[in-house]
């Protein structure tokens, strides 16, 4: 693709996360706009390319992926729909940023990967969360040894789920809804990334607390083992109003403090603490997560360099997900099947 060549993105799913996050991001960057947007309701797909100063409207997939002026795609509908969506973009030769996660299953997730590899197109998870200046750093303080060997970590990522956003997150098993392919994947990506390391183990509890309906979960809490030795708890719900979320890495020399880190803004803070001394991270100014995530995604679909997040990545949070989801149902500890 021809460095000069300004990226032509279409969504496939007129969602509140494209209209609210994504739409901004990507036309923000001097390298690429929203040229098309695609929904399953022709009218819906209108009104949205209307109100978001979208060009085209489509109410197929095959229309949409069609569009010579569409370079990359964004699917953000519901997860049951990724794979399918991903695999024919790839065979159109689009670039593919996908929403977690990824598929419903790790066999379906590497199907994607591998179609987009065979077919020598990009594709990435767009897990918001690494791309925070807060989780850069806590990974680059623990890479240059601020905490020692890290022991522990701690990821508080209880929140009320919108009222916009309660529909099928919280009614339908099928697309894949619930609190764990929601939020959790998102943990286990950061700690993946802060961590650089793998989970090999997890034990969960979920439960019902009021929003979820039967089957599936909006509150769940657990631990991961990581390969190294390193020992995780997490707490992840749909119905906590009055608290804020937190990273937290504990090492054999000091800690590192997220604060207010685990949210779609660029905002939180991040501190050191050694002995009785805490120190606060200066951290500059914070880039919109979004922002600097398309910036890398269109750097990767013009050859230079990966994803920010890439589609490994998403295979890897997945990962952990599913098994969470196995050991709440079973009550067993399971294995992280990569």
């Amino acid at each position: 693709m021809a460095e000069n060549k300004k990226l032509g993105w279409g969504l496939i799913g007129a969602s509140d996360i494209a209209k609210t996050r994504m739409i901004e991001a990507i036309n923000a960057q001097p390298d690429s706009s929203v040229v098309a947007v695609m929904s399953s309701s022709g009218e819906r797909a209108k009104r949205y390319a209307e109100e978001n100063g979208i060009p085209r409207a489509y109410s197929s997939v095959d229309a949409l992926l069609g569009d010579s002026a569409v370079d990359v795609v964004y699917v953000s509908t519901t997860n049951e729909r990724h794979k399918l969506e991903v695999l024919l973009a790839a065979a159109h030769g689009k670039h593919v940023l996908c929403e977690k996660p990824l598929a419903l299953t790790i066999p379906d997730a590497r199907e994607m990967a591998e179609a987009c590899r065979q077919r020598k197109v990009i594709l990435g998870t767009n897990h918001h969360l690494r791309n925070a200046l807060t989780h850069r750093t806590i990974r680059r303080l623990i890479k240059e040894g601020a905490i020692g060997k890290p022991l522990a970590a701690r990821v508080f990522h209880a929140v009320y789920l919108p009222v916009r956003l309660q529909g099928w997150r919280l009614e339908k098993l099928d697309a894949g809804g619930g609190v764990i392919l929601d939020i959790t994947v998102h943990d286990a990506d950061s700690l993946h990334f802060a961590l650089d390391d793998d989970a090999e183990e997890v034990v969960a509890l979920s439960g019902r607390q009021g929003l979820a309906q039967a089957g599936l979960e909006d509150a769940v809490m657990g631990a991961i083992r990581f390969k190294s030795g390193v020992l995780a708890q997490f707490h992840d719900a749909f119905t906590i109003k009055h608290t804020r979320t937190g990273f937290e890495v504990h090492g054999s020399d000091g800690s590192l403090i997220g604060e207010d880190v685990m949210t779609q803004e660029p905002r939180g803070q991040v501190y050191l603490q050694r002995d009785d001394k805490r120190e606060e991270i200066d951290l500059g100014p914070q880039e919109n997560l979004y922002f600097h995530q398309v910036r890398h995604f269109n750097d990767a679909a013009k050859g230079n360099g990966i994803p920010f997040a890439t589609a490994e990545d998403g295979i890897r949070s997945l990962a952990v997900a599913t098994a969470v989801l196995e050991s709440a149902r079973t009550g067993q500890r399971i294995a992280v099947r990569y």
